[in-house]
C-alpha cells in the first residue's frame, strides 16, 4: 500500500477553520486548536439561539400586546381570551405589529373582541 501524506487536505481543513474563525480574538483566531474549539462552540451557540430566537420573538410580541391592550383598559389574558371567544383568528406577531404600527385596526379588533365576550 502506497505512503500517504495529508499535507494538502490538512492544510486546506486549517484553512477553513480559520477562516470560520475571522472575528474571534487571540490565539482562537491564530492556532488550529484554539480556534477549532472556539468554531465549535460557536456553532453550538448558532443553533441554539436560532431556536431562542423565536422565543424572545413571541415574548416581544405579547409585551407589544399587553401595552396596547392596557390603553385599551384591558389586560393581555383578558384581550386574548375575547379574541379566542369571539373565534378571530390572527396570531400574535400580527397582533403586535397592529398595535405598533395600525392603531385604528387594533382598537377596531379590540373592540369587536370585547363585545363578543359581554354577549
Amino acid at each position: 500500500m502506497p505512503r500517504v501524506k495529508r499535507g494538502v487536505p490538512a492544510h486546506k481543513k486549517h484553512k477553513k477553520i480559520l477562516q470560520m474563525a475571522e472575528g474571534h480574538r487571540n490565539t482562537r483566531r491564530r492556532l488550529i486548536r484554539p480556534a477549532h474549539e472556539s468554531v465549535m462552540r460557536s456553532m453550538a451557540y448558532m443553533y441554539r439561539d436560532r431556536r431562542n430566537r423565536k422565543r424572545d420573538m413571541r415574548g416581544l410580541w405579547i409585551t407589544r400586546i399587553n401595552a396596547a391592550a392596557r390603553m385599551h383598559g384591558v389586560s393581555y389574558s383578558v384581550l386574548m381570551h375575547a379574541i379566542h371567544t369571539a373565534n378571530i383568528e390572527v396570531d400574535r406577531k400580527i397582533l403586535a405589529e397592529m398595535a405598533v404600527h395600525d392603531e385604528a385596526a387594533f382598537t377596531a379588533l379590540v373592540n369587536s373582541a370585547l363585545a363578543a365576550i359581554k354577549k
